[in-house]
């Protein structure tokens, strides 16, 4: 089988020697509740980078994604995986949470039972895991890693337009989070800097590690011969398809392209798979461009490498709000690293990371995106500049082996502490 960048991995179904060469390392436990293992990719590199670096590691998380068995070892690597139904309106969150930590709780004892836990790294979104944390840390003396994947508080506010109780809640779990942490880690400069002012962590404790790919596997091949016939300029988006993702956006710049400009040389395709996914498909026959935008659903591998190599611009129509200007998003990496020039909206954060290698569309509109992907289009001058910038800054810069370092000097860091630092200013009730 292969993971989400195509490396071959070999699972293993049963347990029979799994704990051979486990016993006397270094035991961490790594929960994820949103998104399965090995298809979240900057999960699956920090759990390789420490069972390479000696740890025994054990991840538990959600199945989906094709990822369907409740128990396997890759590389490894013990994943431990539990049913969960994803909540679609705000009063179902509360269902979908409860249920996960539920599991995620159940299934921490089971392993640790099966081999003491030293350290637990808790990845939200929801920031409910550190609850499991609590357990182990007030019954076993475990320590507490949070990787601080999203901002649940303008995640929620973003996807429902209101800072109602449900926000105030989730502002609250966040601080009981970075409360309880040994160690932070933060995906960009900006979150390190919520940690620090907004969470009340000690600076020393937070450590930036970005979600660069690994270059060498990340690389353009031949494009699939299937896109080719699509259309002269062939645009495309990768990712996650929810509400906040934009997609609806891109979909309406394609119609605003082919009807409203008569615009007939232009085809997209459309990689990855989310809870908006159907709701897609059916807008892109709503406004006629089903005939010119391909969904292919979730693709890894060769085959995704293959879909990515054929596209000439890349899009990323995630519209400016307060959640998406301080995120750090794979596809920026991505598109950069396979030197593909791509259009966005004004956002603080993706646009620091890309610099000139993308064209930013000042206005938030579809009207606007589609005059940023047929500038883009045509001037092929400007899209081979472009290019240049994006692979020269990701050969440069986004070196997954320089974030693994700093991902294992968090590690380091916890290890030194004489004793835990966060017990003795936690406190439930505050």
């Amino acid at each position: 089988m292969a993971d989400r960048t195509g490396a071959a991995v070999a699972p293993v179904s049963g347990e029979a020697g799994a704990q051979g060469d486990r016993r006397g390392r270094r035991h961490v436990l790594i929960l994820v509740e949103n998104l399965p293992v090995p298809f979240d990719r900057r999960v699956w590199q920090e759990a390789n980078a420490l069972h390479e670096a000696g740890y025994a590691v054990s991840v538990i998380c959600p199945t989906g994604k094709g990822f369907d068995a409740p128990f396997e070892i890759r590389n490894g690597i013990e994943i431990h995986r539990h049913p969960l139904v994803e909540a679609s309106r705000a009063r179902d969150y509360p269902r979908e949470y409860l249920g996960a930590l539920a599991h995620q709780l159940r299934l921490s004892i089971r392993v640790h039972r099966r081999q003491p836990i030293d350290i637990i790294q808790a990845c939200n979104p929801p920031d409910l895991l550190f609850l499991v944390a609590l357990v182990h840390k007030t019954l076993f003396g475990t320590r507490f890693v949070f990787d601080h994947h999203d901002l649940s508080p303008e995640l929620y506010a973003t996807k429902f337009g209101r800072k109602d109780v449900l926000y105030r809640i989730l502002c609250f779990l966040e601080r009981r989070t970075f409360r309880l942490a040994d160690a932070s880690i933060a995906t960009n400069e900006v979150f390190r800097e919520i940690a620090v002012k907004r969470g009340g962590m000690d600076p020393r404790e937070v450590f930036v590690v970005k979600s660069y790919p690994e270059l060498a596997r990340f690389q353009r091949t031949d494009p699939d011969p299937a896109l080719a016939g699509l259309g002269h300029h062939v645009v495309g988006y990768l990712g996650i398809m929810g509400e906040q993702d934009g997609v609806d956006i891109l979909l309406r710049a394609m119609a605003e392209i082919v009807h409203g400009r008569g615009r007939g040389d232009f085809a997209c395709v459309v990689i990855g798979d989310g809870p908006q996914f159907q709701r897609l498909g059916a807008l892109s026959r709503e406004l006629g461009v089903d005939g010119v935008v391909r969904f292919t659903g979730y693709l890894s591998g060769s085959s995704l490498m293959a879909h990515l190599s054929a596209l000439e611009i890349g899009v990323i129509p995630d519209p400016p709000n307060e959640f998406n200007r301080k995120l750090s998003m794979n596809k920026v990496f991505e598109y950069m690293m396979l030197g593909l020039p791509f259009v966005q909206f004004d956002l603080d954060q993706a646009r620091r990371e890309a610099g000139a290698a993308a064209l930013v569309a000042r206005r938030h509109s579809p009207e606007a995106l589609a005059d940023a992907i047929l500038a883009l289009a045509d001037n092929a001058a400007l899209r081979q500049r472009m290019a240049k910038v994006g692979l020269a800054r990701a050969a440069r810069d986004f070196r997954w082996s320089t974030e693994r370092t700093r991902y294992l000097a968090a590690y380091e860091a916890v290890f030194s502490q004489g004793r835990h630092v966060h017990d003795q200013r936690y406190h439930p009730a505050s």
